[in-house]
């Protein structure tokens, strides 16, 4: 009789064998770049093809392959590519993807760093870029060119905090040949199963959730499907997406209590933005869990958990230089980009 294995199990255990002598627990730190093979006929053989073969440390060590497998298995992926970093990832489903005079669509609140990438793309490299409204739902379909190839998403959006139906999104792409990406770092594969909803490739920032600590930088991007996971490996080898074992180490020591974690930031999220929500000084409180909140219905639907991310709206009386010393005078909340750490912080936005 079989089991499936809980997330919880997941998080600890994979599937990836190391080679002998490699295997230990905690997953120990492989650092070594060269591969010593026992005779030519090794060399030979071309296993070096194969994802999960130890012959490079630009590729992987038993270090990187047992993350790489356990991140797949918690999002029920067949591959699973680490990046050094979030950005690194989308550069790899980008340019592993898309040529010269291909079109690609992206949310008009996009991440502001996949939105430079693409106006990059376009300028130095013919690749069209057009943005879209997330909340468009079914009516992509309109802006769906003949030579449109990707089409990302993010839920909840960037800052508006809005959820898109991504069923939806997704099957008036694939109607007309189009792949869809999503930026799933928000859920880290606890609070949305992106592939079950129609999404063909998963990107992550590790640098959150997964890591937990503040102090790793990685990504991740994975698929179900045979033909983009050739695609995507070979591009990862030709961008030299190599990664450090330390990091990778420090990912794997924290994925166990991620569930724990973003639980806790999910439910303090929760209750602070309640609460900003009954002061007079603020007109909207933007979190997937509040019902006023754009794509609640989307959100309450397809998702088991709201995060830790909200977004404040203050009353227009208030100038850019009170609201400013507002954020200024916060005591627990620091000022710094990301989330995902132990410690709460707070970004103002124009």
């Amino acid at each position: 009789m079989t089991h499936s294995k809980s997330l919880q199990t997941l998080l600890s255990h994979s599937n990836y064998t190391a080679p002998e002598g490699f295997d230990a627990f905690p997953v120990p730190i492989h650092h070594a770049s060269t591969v010593v093979f026992k005779d030519v006929a090794a060399m030979r053989s071309r296993c070096w093809q194969h994802k999960n073969a130890y012959t490079y440390g630009l590729h992987g060590t038993p270090t990187s392959f047992t993350l790489e497998a356990r991140l797949a298995e918690i999002e029920d992926a067949q591959q699973c590519l680490l990046a050094p970093s979030g950005l690194a990832a989308i550069a790899l489903v980008n340019l592993g993807l898309l040529k010269s005079g291909d079109d690609m669509l992206l949310p008009d609140n996009v991440y502001g760093p996949n939105r430079e990438m693409a106006q990059w793309l376009a300028q130095d490299h013919g690749i069209s870029v057009r943005f879209y409204d997330p909340m468009i739902g079914a009516d992509i379909a309109a802006l769906i060119e003949p030579n449109t190839r990707l089409l990302w998403t993010e839920a909840p959006g960037s800052i508006t905090m809005e959820v898109p139906d991504i069923p939806a999104l997704c099957a008036a792409a694939h109607a007309r040949g189009v792949l869809v990406a999503i930026d799933n770092t928000w859920s880290a594969g606890l609070a949305f199963r992106a592939f079950d909803h129609g999404v063909d490739i998963i990107m992550q920032a590790l640098t959150k959730y997964q890591s937990g600590g503040a102090d790793v930088l990685m990504g991740a991007v994975l698929t179900r499907d045979d033909a983009i996971a050739q695609q995507l490996g070979r591009a990862h080898m030709r961008l030299g997406m190599g990664v450090g074992m330390d990091d990778v180490y420090m990912v794997l020591r924290s994925l166990p209590s991620m569930p724990l974690r973003f639980h806790a930031h999910d439910m303090a999220a929760r209750q602070i933005a309640g609460w900003l929500k009954s002061r007079p000084e603020i007109t909207t409180v933007l979190h997937p869990a509040l019902e006023d909140c754009p794509g609640h219905a989307h959100w309450k639907r397809d998702f088991t958990g709201a995060g830790g991310l909200f977004s404040v709206i203050f009353d227009a009386r208030f100038t850019e230089a009170q609201t400013d010393r507002f954020v200024n005078a916060l005591q627990l909340f620091r000022i710094g980009f990301s989330w995902g750490g132990s410690n709460s912080l707070c970004v103002p936005y124009r």
